[in-house]
């Protein structure tokens, strides 16, 4: 897409000029470290910023997409057209007795240490998920036996149409990592969850557990979508991609990593056709050695690079 100056004008207003970005590597923004370019990346301040730049990229023809983090997340080396929404800034998290209010931009992990610091139990399982929260939402993440449904309770999001409505947890279809979100259109805001009180030694304890085994075990020391697969029911993705003796296979600069055979991990600046050809030989393997069909968890959006 060649850049529309009276669409950059209009974003700009809408926003500000710092934060519309044109032509922007998206590889910056991933913890894959792939991705082309977009269009325009925009960073809105604001719930209204982002209820006008929906309205704005409706009115004018224009394809959004939403980016959080980019944790869980592969975007080919085409890079995304139209207008890229990132919801960083919005990022303040708010404890009112045992409820936890936060952002869509904040870090999950930060939501879990927040109510470590409140003495509130029931977010253990997130202290090492890389997400944000309305990533986290958006796939109903989840680790070491809990997940976001368990402690959820609605959610503030954006229509495709630009209107801002509250919604009660059940009304997002939560279940194994995944939600409606992505079906309706729905762009989180903010999320609620409720937590128990809890003793601060109890709870830190278990997240510094949880802490220690995806430390020792996940290889941290390299760019990756974490868990790249969904656990097939009866199995275990990691443990049949080993025995499929597919650790340490690499495509270009992507490999399955020899630390934890679950995860794909860029060692030398793989692109995104090497990272997603990768993922297709380690299912197409998986699948031939023992008649199970590996389903992706990580999401793969944008272009091919032409």
């Amino acid at each position: 897409m060649k850049r529309n100056h009276e669409l950059y004008d209009k974003l700009s207003e809408t926003t500000s000029k710092e934060n519309v970005l044109v032509n922007e590597e998206i590889k910056n923004h991933t913890y894959t470290k792939l991705g082309g370019k977009a269009d325009y990346y925009v960073t809105p301040e604001s719930y209204e910023e982002v209820q006008s730049i929906v309205k704005l990229a409706n009115s004018e023809g224009v394809p959004f997409t939403l980016l959080g983090n980019g944790s869980n997340l592969i975007v080919k080396d085409g890079g995304i057209r139209g207008i890229v929404l990132n919801l960083q800034k919005l990022n303040e998290i708010k404890t009112d007795e045992n409820v936890i209010v936060a952002q869509s931009g904040a870090r999950i992990i930060d939501v879990s240490r927040e109510a470590l610091k409140e003495r509130l139990t029931g977010l253990e399982f997130a202290c090492g998920i890389p997400g944000s929260v309305g990533g986290a939402l958006y796939m109903n993440a989840g680790a070491y036996g809990g997940e976001v449904k368990d402690v959820l309770t609605s959610a503030v999001v954006v229509t495709r149409e630009g209107e801002l409505i509250t919604l009660a947890a059940d009304e997002l279809d939560l279940a194994y990592r995944k939600s409606n979100i992505p079906e309706k259109g729905y762009i989180v805001l903010e999320a609620e969850f409720s937590l128990k009180n809890g003793n601060y030694e109890e709870i830190k304890a278990i997240m510094d557990d949880l802490t220690y085994r995806r430390e020792s075990k996940q290889p941290l020391e390299y760019p990756s979508c974490g868990s790249v697969f969904k656990r097939p029911p009866g199995y275990f993705a990691g443990k049949l991609i080993q025995d499929s003796n597919l650790q340490g296979k690499q495509i270009g600069g992507a490999q399955v990593s020899l630390k934890h055979a679950g995860f794909i991990v860029n060692i030398d600046h793989a692109s995104a056709t090497e990272y997603i050809d990768l993922i297709r030989f380690v299912q197409k393997t998986v699948k031939e050695k023992f008649g199970v069909s590996l389903e992706r968890e990580v999401r793969i959006i944008g272009e091919d690079k032409v």
